[in-house]
């Protein structure tokens, strides 16, 4: 075994890899970019090495964790041994494996050529093809050209799926149905693939309408021995990007799940695979009900992935292999740095089964109510759950600052059960424990998601999470957002607002009765307390309150934050109601005509002032004060023509100039984050005025990027304004 080993990742990957390291004595080496110095890695490693430009900082992938020289710089100093790459940035690009080979490094994942040939999907198909694995029909050249895609996807016929060929992770995909749209279709995609991968050589395959996405995880030591370790089933995805793994999938039959697994063996050893690895396959939509008892499904070759997986611990939570002690479950980092390190797999292929279900769901920061736009800000509070059958790995920490420059996924919640049903369960509940204030995440969304009836059914598809949402866009929204149920939320920030007013007592033991929120008043009824409030892509409302406990000088001195008193709330002069609000830490109890709700809270001072963030049932909004003022004095300033950043980004493409005529629906410039791309477009006929951004331009939320001063002739008919491609 290694004595030190260098791991070139970050976040939860990094974390859930030096946890292994520490448990078997090995020294960790973290690396980071100056926005990861405080980081839950860095932290947890032995040793830590700053990547970057000397001279400046630049915090950029391309200049920090995709930078081969400084890594093998850092693991030079450091004396390790070997580096771990996790998933991303640098686990899939042969030219480092290699250069850490030469630098007499032991690079723990296949051998180079495994990976150069898997990370070809063109000649990755064929290599699997030769060895008898079922492949989807495709573009066949080396390094086709536009045109040779076209022409391949009239051959096979529409729809057809475009794939970055050294890509993975679903960046840069691309679905197309219509002909017509292909030509700009391939654009988009050769770009997105020259920035994340540096290279826009792309394939084309058939695609099967709704299809199910099961995956194969392998595992060969370096002395001939390959098994499988089942399959996990990851066809509830958005834009190709995977939001839940189960495993067992409830698909598969024995025949089918062998079949594939033998397959999936023939591919690893087509290559020459060693380490931990997986083999993607589609399943063509057929029968709800399944295949018969002996029947074998019919499954496609898709693409491998020659690293880790995000979804592994689904594996190692329901995969066991025989012992002398009973089945035991597998650390697949652990057997990762024993096989780089030369030992056999002590267990072959009778030796493995599955033990119970295992479910994972991808936490991101992202608004589901937004179209699932990324999202960003800093981490107030951060509870996360535990509990029998329920594992968190995590990359964020209070304090910490997500932004636009990497993965969205901030954490990984699985669930173990001795069956679906129980572990389902107990992922759902686990997802409500899941508490992150300071940035909007999917996890509300999440834990709806697998209370659908297809979902519980298991009649799963790669379609099923759109075509939900279309149909009930309910699914993408809190019930607490819904008419009829916001109201409680503004109440409960009207009194979490009226609460925190709370004075402590002086030094001296007495409060001077008219310093506190109390709205007493000589001889009359309390008064009414007025807060201006908004949610998110919500109107402005007044919340009213007032204490209703008795008008005793002694009760109002008796009020603090953890104290209980009844009040009178009232919304936009509505009807008077009933309410009870305790604030015990970040806790605030509310009963609001007995109706009784307990929210998780936290505070951040703003330029606009106190937004207090209210989190309930995994689902979390930041709460702004609404100064009417304010809004109509910025209002009057702002020109009707300015568009906003939707989601805080990179600017990566600039499409006018100031000066130039523009058309409505034309495309000024492309935005991306956290692997989405987002086209602005200009929202009528008219000329570019202020052009605020150039390519490269990191940019906040709602950050001023362009103006376009409307035409003064109005006779042009307006075209529809295409949707933003993503």
């Amino acid at each position: 075994m290694f004595d030190t080993v260098l791991v070139a990742n970050r976040g939860e990957i990094a974390l859930r890899v030096i946890r292994t390291l520490r448990r078997l004595g090995v020294r960790s080496v973290a690396v980071h970019s100056d926005a990861d110095a405080d980081a839950p890695h860095v932290r947890a490693a032995d040793l830590a090495v700053r990547l970057g430009p000397a001279d400046r900082s630049d915090s950029s992938a391309a200049e920090t964790y995709l930078r081969a020289d400084l890594i093998l710089d850092a693991a030079r100093r450091t004396g390790a041994q070997a580096v771990h790459p996790g998933y991303g940035f640098l686990a899939e690009n042969s030219a480092f494996a290699e250069a850490c080979t030469q630098a007499g490094l032991v690079f723990i994942g296949p051998p180079p050529a495994a990976v150069e040939l898997m990370g070809d999907k063109i000649n990755a198909k064929e290599a699997v093809r030769a060895a008898g694995v079922p492949v989807v029909p495709g573009s066949e050249d080396g390094s086709p050209s536009d045109e040779q895609l076209i022409e391949a996807a009239t051959r096979i016929g529409y729809p057809v799926l475009l794939k970055p060929s050294a890509g993975g992770g679903g960046k840069g995909m691309r679905l197309v149905r219509d002909p017509a749209e292909l030509p700009a279709e391939l654009a988009a995609a050769r770009r997105v693939a020259r920035t994340a991968f540096g290279d826009d050589t792309l394939l084309l395959e058939r695609w099967v309408d709704q299809p199910r996405h099961i995956e194969v995880q392998v595992l060969a030591d370096t002395h001939g021995r390959t098994v499988h370790l089942g399959e996990r089933e990851c066809s509830l995805q958005r834009r190709h990007q995977k939001l839940i793994e189960e495993a067992p999938s409830v698909l598969l039959n024995p025949s089918t799940r062998a079949a594939m697994g033998a397959a999936a063996v023939r591919a690893a050893e087509a290559c020459g695979y060693t380490g931990a690895g997986t083999v993607e396959f589609i399943v063509p939509g057929g029968d709800p009900a399944g295949p018969g008892a002996d029947d074998v499904l019919d499954f496609f070759f898709m693409e491998m992935n020659t690293r880790l997986q995000v979804e592994h611990p689904v594996t190692e939570l329901a995969v066991a292999v025989a012992g002398p002690d009973g089945p035991q479950r597998l650390d697949l980092v652990e057997w990762q740095l024993r096989v780089a390190a030369g030992e056999a797999l002590p267990f072959a292929q009778s030796d493995v089964s599955f033990l119970g279900h295992a479910i994972e769901a991808r936490i991101c920061a992202e608004d589901p109510e937004r179209d699932f736009l990324p999202t960003g800000g800093e981490v107030l509070l951060l509870d996360e759950p535990s509990g029998e059958g329920v594992r968190v790995d995590s990359g964020i920490a209070p304090g910490d600052r997500v932004g636009s420059l990497y993965d969205p996924m901030l954490a990984k919640v699985i669930a173990y059960g001795p069956d679906r049903p129980t572990a389902i369960r107990r992922l759902r509940a686990a997802l409500a424990e899941t508490r992150i204030l300071g940035v909007t995440t999917n996890t509300g969304y999440l834990r709806r998601l697998l209370a659908q009836p297809e979902v519980a059914a298991g009649r799963l598809d790669t379609g099923l999470v759109e075509r939900s949402a279309q149909q009930d866009a309910s699914l993408l929204s809190s019930p607490y957002t819904r008419p009829g149920s916001v109201d409680l939320l503004h109440f409960a920030a009207a009194l979490l607002r009226q609460l925190e007013l709370g004075r402590a007592d002086a030094s001296d033991g007495w409060t001077d009765p008219f310093s506190l929120p109390s709205g007493w008043r000589l001889g009359g009824e309390a008064a009414w307390t007025t807060h201006r409030l908004r949610l998110p892509g919500r109107e402005p409302v007044t919340v009213s309150c007032r204490m209703t406990t008795s008008g005793e000088i002694e009760s109002a001195i008796g009020f603090s934050a953890a104290a209980s008193p009844d009040w009178e709330v009232r919304l936009d002069g509505g009807p008077v109601r009933r309410a009870r609000a305790t604030l015990d830490g970040d806790l605030l109890r509310l009963a609001v005509d007995g109706l009784q709700a307990t929210f998780t809270v936290a505070s951040e001072r703003t330029a606009d002032g106190v937004v207090h963030w209210l989190g309930i049932d995994g689902d979390a909004w930041p709460v702004h004060p609404f100064d009417a003022i304010a809004e109509r004095a910025a209002a009057g300033t702002a020109h009707h023509g300015t568009l906003t950043a939707p989601m805080p980004g990179t600017v990566t493409v600039v499409k006018v100039e100031p000066g130039e005529q523009v058309h409505r629906g034309q495309a000024l410039l492309v935005l991306e984050a956290m692997k989405m791309e987002h086209v602005i477009s200009a929202p009528h006929d008219g000329t570019v005025d202020d052009l605020r951004v150039a390519a490269g331009a990191i940019v906040a939320m709602d950050a001023p990027l362009v103006t376009v001063t409307a035409a003064e002739d109005p006779s042009v008919p307006a075209e529809p304004l295409p949707e933003a491609v993503r």
